[in-house]
């Protein structure tokens, strides 16, 4: 049994923060660290004091960790960004809200003396004396702490303090991982109830010194337990009152869910999965139709979960097709009327929608990609609707004078024209492009309303059943929020958004099959018109080729693919190049384009050139980041590896932002996390010379000075599927609502005594419910056996007072 934990995160927006420009507003963006280690940067809203971003982030991390902060920071294109406030929200917070936390709170000021990090090696113990007992403290060493200095490191020592008397170690020159081995004695009085605090410092020859944490011992329990040696993480100086600021800073609305799942061996989950399985095979002639009971059982705010937890179960089975086409039945058995089809938000079209982002995700790049940067690099002023079109933002013709408002609207429905038609041809010549399952799974969808609506009247209705899903709720979203679907690294500003906006309800129109009820919604889009009818004609014509390909050629194509292994991640990094005598004589960095494959690291000159192998992805020991201060640079990580003849061996890679650096380390963590040989400890820094930058060790092969964080990862839509974890949270739903199961159950089994619920044969719908219930019994019993059995907690915690 396994542990796991993860974050829910969507920063919605901000509002009343402080003006920190000359022009009165601010540049605002936000930083997430888990235990002050940064793991996402949303992207900066310009010239506002009230920011949306509405971004959402799921990590993966262990279930050790402490606190999520949120800062909101100013960013400055000459100097240093400015750091407005933050929100900080403690693990047991976020524990004690099983729903999550959601909503405004106020931003709070930054106090240096909190802003700790880091753990520090100390061994304790209490020896017997003639007079007295004494008290012996080694400080041995500490590792991540907070870099205070401008060169990206500290000049720690530490100060050990008992009872009125102080005590310090040497200083340890540019280090966030420095070595002292020394040790410290104090006498101790009988019946002795005082701590020893032990705290941690950065010196500074002019300024006075930085505090780096603390760890306060209680004496009392270190004399009735054994000698303790152990890593104690550094707490910050106990917390300000501020209540008197609240709100002067502004506020941060955000939601946040943790969730902890006790993760059983796959073997437990079999019996689900395979009652599941049995019932999505049948389709809807299976006798309890569970599928369609889970629906029915699920509440609005839960679905979206529910779908994208059945869909990654049944992709992983390789019946995602299958369970995709039993909700589609399920919905057209309960429609009558054509206009209302997958329209609501059931659980078929919330699991499409799951769907096609897992599957379709790279095909969505590969149509709207060049569209949308076209519309980004343009910047031009468009818009359709007369109320507000704005001249002056225009500028002036070729004949210096101001534009008219009809040349404005002409202007701008030329421009839109443009984009539709470019975008209506990218989708046109597609069709190959488009992943077989997901070909597979519309040309079911378009069979199954054709026979579900097979009069002339509705000759549309199957092209309208595949647009409803791949125009307005793939293409759609996607083009009014490209930084939300990773098309763009930042958001679009007011005046690119409303182009994207109004060709997002032209990709609609054309989706809707051109209805007169599309039309008669906002009669300014008129102008477009004739681009939009030619669209539905080439949609129509990309549809009937998309569900006309045969399945022999869906076969052809899938053994074609699966030869070829299919890139985890790829794009632009930079990776050190060495020059002279030892491994870092020069710090340049060279631009490469990099491949990452279930196989190999790969790069190459340019995304079309020949590729070579740089590092087998069965070598790779850990996939860390590297301190700024050692080469001069951010966004700096490693991959540590062995190579043919089994040295190790390291590769470093410059990214260009925080996010691209998680994303690769994420992707290269996933990619080898069954790999054997993995490091539990790294280098941060980098040998120069005779020594480690990090730690000065003088050992090049020895142990690392720090933690790798090789289980902290993002999750994306090309994530590999996690099977047990999939059928744990589908188990954690249906004991949620295990009391309606219990109902329906009393409900069908009252039913088949009357003889009023009809029963197929050889099983009738209340035992397979009857089935799915014992499974959950099962499963119950399996989690308390586990809990039972759980290791107990570090004996080092009973050391540390909380304060």
């Amino acid at each position: 049994m396994a542990k796991r934990s993860s974050l829910y995160i969507r920063i919605v927006e901000g509002k009343n923060l402080p003006a920190k420009d000359i022009t009165g507003s601010s540049d605002p963006y936000c930083i997430v660290k888990v235990d002050n280690e940064p793991i996402i940067r949303t992207a900066t809203v310009w010239k506002t004091l009230c920011p949306f971003w509405g971004e959402e982030y799921q990590v993966h991390l262990p279930p050790t960790f402490h606190t999520v902060a949120f800062y909101v920071m100013d960013e400055d294109a000459l100097s240093r960004d400015d750091v407005i406030g933050k929100v900080c929200l403690p693990r047991d917070t976020l524990a004690s809200h099983p729903k999550g936390f959601s909503g405004w709170t106020h931003l709070t000021e930054v106090d240096p003396d909190e802003e700790v990090q880091g753990e520090i090696h100390l061994r304790l113990e209490v020896q017997p004396g003639t007079r007295a007992c004494r008290l012996r403290c080694s400080v041995l060493e500490a590792r991540d702490l907070a870099p205070k200095d401008r060169n990206g490191a500290s000049d720690p020592f530490v100060r050990v303090r008992y009872k009125g008397r102080t005590q310090e170690t040497s200083i340890v020159k540019k280090s966030c991982y420095p070595r002292w081995n020394e040790t410290f004695e104090f006498e101790l009085e009988e019946g002795a109830t005082e701590v020893l605090c032990v705290e941690t410092w950065d010196w500074d020859l002019v300024s006075r010194n930085d505090f780096l944490g603390k760890v306060v011992i209680d004496i009392q329990r270190l004399q009735v337990a054994q000698p303790e040696e152990g890593w104690f993480r550094l707490q910050p100086y106990q917390t300000k009152s501020r209540q008197h600021d609240e709100g002067n800073l502004g506020s941060l609305q955000l939601e946040v869910r943790l969730r902890d799942e006790m993760v059983l061996p796959s073997s437990c989950y079999q019996p689900l999965v395979q009652l599941l399985c049995h019932e999505v095979k049948l389709g809807m002639q299976g006798p309890g139709q569970l599928i369609s009971l889970i629906e029915e059982t699920t509440s609005t705010e839960c679905r979206q979960d529910v779908a994208t937890n059945l869909l990654k179960l049944f992709l992983g089975q390789g019946l995602a097709k299958d369970f995709l086409d039993l909700l589609f039945q399920l919905e057209l058995s309960r429609t009558s009327e054509t206009n209302t089809l997958f329209r609501s938000n059931s659980l078929a079209s919330k699991s499409m929608e799951s769907f096609l982002k897992v599957a379709g995700m790279q095909y969505l790049h590969g149509v709207l990609g060049p569209i949308v940067n076209k519309v980004f690099e343009e910047k031009k002023y468009v818009e359709l609707d007369p109320s507000k079109v704005e001249v002056k933002d225009v500028g002036c013709s070729g004949l210096h004078r101001p534009q008219t408002e009809a040349e404005v609207l002409e202007q701008s429905a030329q421009t839109l024209r443009a984009h539709l038609g470019a975008l209506l041809s990218a989708l046109s010549r597609s069709v190959r492009a488009c992943p077989a399952v997901v070909r597979a799974t519309f040309r079911q969808l378009f069979r199954r309303v054709r026979e579900r609506f097979p009069g002339a009247q509705h000759e549309n209705v199957p092209f309208i059943a595949v647009t409803s899903f791949l125009c307005l709720r793939f293409f759609s979203p996607a083009i009014m929020s490209p930084k939300l679907f990773h098309l763009r690294e930042r958001h679009a500003d007011a005046r690119t958004s409303r182009t994207l906006l109004l060709l997002a309800k032209a990709v609609q129109n054309v989706g809707n099959m051109d209805t007169p009820a599309s039309r008669a919604k906002e009669a300014w889009m008129e102008p477009l018109q004739p681009t939009v009818r030619q669209g539905v004609a080439q949609l129509k014509d990309f549809i009937t080729k998309l569900v006309d390909i045969e399945e022999k050629d869906e076969l052809d194509l899938q053994r074609t693919l699966s030869l070829q292994a299919p890139p985890v991640k790829e794009g632009p990094l930079f990776i050190h190049r060495t020059k002279g005598k030892g491994p870092l004589m020069s710090s340049s960095f060279k631009k490469l384009y990099f491949f990452l494959t279930t196989e190999a690291l790969s790069f190459a000159k340019t995304p079309s050139s020949k590729k070579s192998a740089l590092i087998k992805l069965a070598n790779i020991r850990a996939a860390e980041k590297v301190e700024e201060k050692s080469f001069g640079s951010s966004h700096v990580m490693q991959v540590i590896y062995t190579d043919d003849v089994g040295r190790p061996q390291t590769a470093y890679l410059q990214c260009k932002c925080v996010n691209e650096l998680n994303q690769w380390l994420s992707a290269l963590r996933k990619v080898s996390i069954n790999n054997t040989g993995l490091l539990g400890s790294y280098h941060p820094g980098v040998f120069r010379g005779d020594k480690w930058s990090c730690c000065h060790q003088k050992e090049k092969t020895g142990q690392g000075c720090d933690k790798t964080r090789s289980r902290v990862t993002l999750q994306e839509w090309n994530d590999p599927l996690d099977h047990d974890l999939e059928a744990q949270l589908i188990y954690r739903h249906l004991l949620g609502v295990e009391a309606m199961l219990w109902e329906r159950h009393r409900e069908l089994s009252r039913g088949a005594e009357a003889g009023t619920v009809p029963t197929s044969p050889g099983e009738a719908p209340k035992d397979s419910l009857a089935q799915l219930l014992r499974v959950l019994q099962d499963l119950r019993e399996a989690h308390s056996s586990s809990l039972a059995g759980s290791p107990p907690s570090e004996p080092n915690c009973l050391l540390e007072l909380q304060t």
